[in-house]
């Protein structure tokens, strides 16, 4: 068995022919977070699981959101206890044993503006959002902070702003690098994982009409397979209704509304903060988030949307809602000058009729049997995707005799000796003649699997090099994202591995041709195949610069009347 779970896309031909040649116990469709997590789910039972993606893993939802792990404080308003508490031990667990690699505590500092008013109805909150995680905690309680302290801490803060403010303990993920990390722990279990290959049909058994696997489109080769297996579990988020809609298959007992979530980034020097922060909105909440030493993360919105499932995109009044709401608290006006990336997810939230708004529709996930061996699952958080994982693959295995889940206490690859690795980045640093700075970077990113990247190095020196100038990223994390983390195309690399087209555009320009000629040399593309995958990586970034003007473009005042 393939303990580091790495998924090499110079192999992926043998993984294609595993699908078609083998039976499986499970099937997972959807490569996002919770369908990694199903197929680790089901993998760490014993069973023979397979995992098909139409696209790159965390392609879509999974790579755009608020990058938080977190109990979801604004659904104590809601009442949604159970929510929170089931959110709160999920991210203390990912906290602690899980994922302590790639999973951060971050504090936040709520200010208030009516200390007198606010504090004792924000602390009740508080108090029970730390009441709610219980005893065993790694995380600490919540406390008040006087002006100054809040001031020490944040100094960007408006003074009109703030009157105290309290502060608070969450976690934040990179979500593209988590769901990555989950696809390829399932692999270290026995999984086959295969992106770009698109579910066309489910297939039933004639005799009892169960659901006995799924026709599957190779998009790569154009061949197309079928995939045997006991059980189907759809994982799909935003797309549950158009899978559910393929012949063969069979309508959930739910329907999947979208919400569209926005968040822009600005630099790390348009916010003097050492700081997160959240604040209040008539709808919602508000999160400026630290994002690396260069970005704040500043989002989200929450509006309805039935546009395109694949490529959603900002609007002004989205950008405008996000900066006009920060500017409550910050002393230092954001303006549309300063939004340096814009990304857009949106949230599969389970409709109780046709009629809901979507901040009246469920964050819990909803998990549906509607034939025979097929098990579908929708709405949940990023952070509850274990439970999410667990419960489907449970409904997908009813009546079979299978183990209980262990992914409570299964680490993901990455995590085990991270104390030691982090406390050895000097020696390491000396060991591999590379700057500290790397090393810090890499064990940050990877955890453990940090070695394995070192290991390229130590192999051909030229891939210490930085892939471009100013930026932290290495060419070895390039051909690591091919060798280890299944990327196929120079996007995926990009995009996702290392997520430049969001924190640093004009650098993925530049990037693009190293990328290329990098993969090149492993894939075997020739030159037309590298120009390719060049022009589309210019082509990508094109469309964010695009988007990001037109999304940020100066507000038009409204005509003279004549």
């Amino acid at each position: 068995m393939n303990m580091t779970g790495a998924m090499d896309a110079r192999n992926r031909q043998a993984a294609i022919d595993r699908l078609a040649g083998q039976s499986f116990d499970v099937l997972v469709i959807g490569g996002g977070v919770t369908g990694a997590g199903a197929a680790l789910d089901a993998a760490s039972r014993g069973l023979r699981v397979a995992l098909v993606e139409s696209r790159d893993l965390a392609a879509g939802t999974s790579s755009r959101s608020s990058k938080l792990i977190h109990g979801g404080l604004r659904y104590l308003e809601q009442f949604d206890f159970k929510l929170v508490r089931e959110a709160l031990k999920e991210r203390d667990l990912l906290v602690s044993r899980l994922a302590p690699h790639l999973v951060k505590p971050v504090t936040f500092l709520y200010p208030l503006q009516h200390g007198l008013i606010e504090r004792p109805y924000v602390g009740a909150g508080l108090t029970l959002y730390d009441t709610l995680e219980g005893m065993r905690r790694p995380m600490p309680r919540h406390r008040y902070l006087s002006v100054k302290e809040s001031r020490r801490m944040a100094p960007g803060l408006r003074a009109d702003a703030v009157s105290g403010s309290m502060i608070y303990f969450d976690a934040q993920v990179d979500d593209a690098r988590f769901t990555l990390t989950l696809a390829r722990t399932a692999a270290a279990h026995g999984a086959v994982v295969a992106t770009r290959t698109r579910v066309v049909e489910m297939l039933r058994d004639q005799g009892s009409e169960r659901v006995v696997g799924a026709r599957v489109h190779d998009e790569e080769t154009g061949r197309d397979l079928d995939v045997r297996a006991d059980a189907v579990v759809v994982c799909a988020g935003v797309w549950t209704d158009p899978i559910n809609g393929l012949p063969g298959s069979a309508p959930a007992g739910f329907k999947v509304r979208m919400s569209k979530g926005v968040h822009v980034m600005v630099p790390g020097e348009a916010i003097a903060s050492s700081t997160g922060m959240i604040i209040p909105t008539e709808k919602s909440v508000l999160f400026i988030i630290p994002w690396t030493r260069r970005r704040w993360i500043v989002g989200t919105t929450d509006t309805e949307y039935d546009g395109d499932r694949e490529e959603p995109a900002a609007t002004g009044e989205d950008i405008d809602y996000i900066l006009d709401h920060a500017n409550a608290v910050l002393a230092r006006p954001l303006t549309r000058d300063d939004v340096v990336g814009v990304y857009v997810g949106l949230r599969p939230l389970v409709a109780a009729d046709e009629s809901s708004a979507t901040t009246k529709l469920s964050r819990e996930h909803v998990v549906d049997v509607p034939a025979p061996g097929l098990a579908t699952i929708a709405g949940g958080k990023f952070t509850t995707y274990r439970v999410m994982a667990k419960d489907v693959v449970d409904a997908a295995l009813e009546g079979f005799d299978v183990p209980e889940s262990v992914t409570d206490r299964l680490p993901l690859i990455g995590a085990d000796g991270l104390p030691a690795v982090r406390a050895s980045v000097r020696r390491l640093a000396e060991d591999h003649d590379v700057d500290a700075d790397v090393v810090e970077h890499l064990v940050q990113r990877y955890g453990t699997l940090a070695m394995e990247v070192l290991g390229l190095v130590d192999d051909d020196r030229s891939l210490g090099e930085p892939l471009v100038e100013g930026c932290p990223w290495i060419r070895a994390e390039v051909v690591y994202a091919v060798t280890h983390e299944g990327a196929l195309h120079a996007e995926d690399v990009l995009s996702r591995r290392t997520r430049m087209l969001i924190e640093a555009i004009p650098a993925a320009l530049d990037a693009a041709p190293v990328v290329a000629r990098l993969m090149a040399g492993l894939l075997g593309w020739d030159e037309a195949r590298v120009e390719a995958e060049a022009a589309r990586c210019r082509a990508l970034v094109e469309a964010e610069r695009r988007a990001l003007a037109e999304a940020t473009a100066p507000r038009r005042e409204p005509a003279a009347a004549s």
